[in-house]
């Protein structure tokens, strides 16, 4: 019986070589070449100014509200259908998370429930541009500038997603990424923060480093946080994004197999909607209703393949649970939806033993 895995990072090119360089120099916290080198790479890939590494992507998102004076009292609208991340990160700074409900079509936050949501107390959207797919900028980055509202971009699961020609990440006053081991490119556990302002970084900076400030030597004039990367970290991160080119044409191509190859009508495929380049970070279907999605897992899981189920609607999570809250599309998208085995290194053969289970069970 074959094991196919969810996902599995491919790790063929530099980065033996670039950790054994920090082995050797003996840089491997978080100060060495591989830091800077990986941050000026990685700005220039996403085009934006500014990027600095980080330990992950959720305290990525932490430093990012941060930055933005975000706290107690503020509102920040997020979309329910989302990793926990997203919205935790929103708790820590003492605001409160305000939810929204997505769009059927893209999986995306619905613009028009973003414009219900809005009071005097928002101070930011945190649009998330979930499994590789973009958002709806035009409309979100309207809404944000009509009300002047901060936006955040939670990028986590959209390395080499684009929005009319543009990376994600450039369309917010700022935008954080991931780099856990199931991301397009990977540092094992890391994450990004990008800006095209000055300041932002020069905060984000700070306050990832204890808050100590800048030409000080042990001096802190803020309560700061210990969220670095280390150098070996960031030469792994350096090395996948020499590779990205490669890993994002091979999950588009192992995407477009599973779309022409599922049973048509029976599954609703993440389609690539107009003006963007989604990313495929997951290969994510809908199945007509969370028995079939539960009989599809079972049979899958049976024959060796790991698949895992979309997010719960953060609403419906005890510390997040209220009463009378409903988000019709969520729900429904998170009871049937299913994320396949999406990494580059999948062949043909396996593909083929995936969608072949999967279209025997709905035969």
């Amino acid at each position: 019986m074959m094991t196919i895995p969810i996902y599995q990072p491919t790790l063929s090119g530099n980065e033996k070589k670039y950790v054994n360089q920090c082995l050797d120099s003996n840089w491997i916290s978080s100060k060495g070449d591989f830091i800077p080198r990986f941050e000026q790479a990685f700005s220039s890939f996403c085009g934006t100014t500014y990027a600095t590494t980080v330990s992950n992507g959720t305290v990525a998102l932490h430093l990012a509200l941060l930055a933005l004076g975000i706290g107690e009292g503020d509102e920040v609208i997020v979309p329910t259908f989302t990793y926990i991340a997203s919205v935790n990160s929103i708790r820590y700074t003492g605001a409160t998370p305000v939810f929204v409900d997505s769009m059927l079509n893209t999986l995306q936050v619905d613009p028009d429930d973003v414009r219900r949501k809005l009071t005097t107390k928002t101070k930011a959207i945190l649009v998330v541009h979930l499994y590789g797919h973009p958002c709806d900028m035009d409309s979100l980055c309207s809404i944000s500038s009509e009300h002047n509202l901060y936006m955040v971009e939670d990028c986590a699961e959209a390395i080499g997603s684009r929005y009319k020609g543009k990376h994600v990440g450039q369309f917010g006053n700022i935008a954080t990424f991931s780099f856990f081991g199931n991301k397009t490119i990977t540092t094992g556990e890391g994450g990004m923060v990008v800006t095209n302002d000055q300041d932002l970084i020069e905060r984000v900076i700070k306050y990832k480093g204890q808050g100590l400030v800048r030409q000080g030597e042990y001096w802190h004039d803020v309560v700061g946080y210990n969220y670095r990367m280390t150098n070996i970290c960031a030469a792994i991160g350096l090395a996948q994004l020499e590779q990205v080119d490669v890993f994002l044409k091979a999950k588009r191509s192992i995407a477009m197999y599973y779309k022409d190859h599922l049973k048509a009508g029976s599954i609703l495929f993440h389609e690539e909607h107009p003006d963007v380049d989604h990313s495929y970070w997951m290969c994510s279907i809908m199945l007509p209703n969370k028995d079939i999605r539960s009989i599809v897992t079972k049979s899958l899981l049976d024959k060796g393949v790991e698949t895992r189920p979309f997010f719960h609607p953060v609403h419906t999570m005890p510390m997040y649970l209220e009463t009378g809250l409903e988000f019709k599309v969520a729900e429904d998208i998170g009871e049937r939806g299913i994320n396949l085995p999406s990494y580059p290194g999948l062949s043909e053969s396996e593909l083929e033993y995936i969608v072949s289970t999967i279209n025997d069970c709905l035969a």
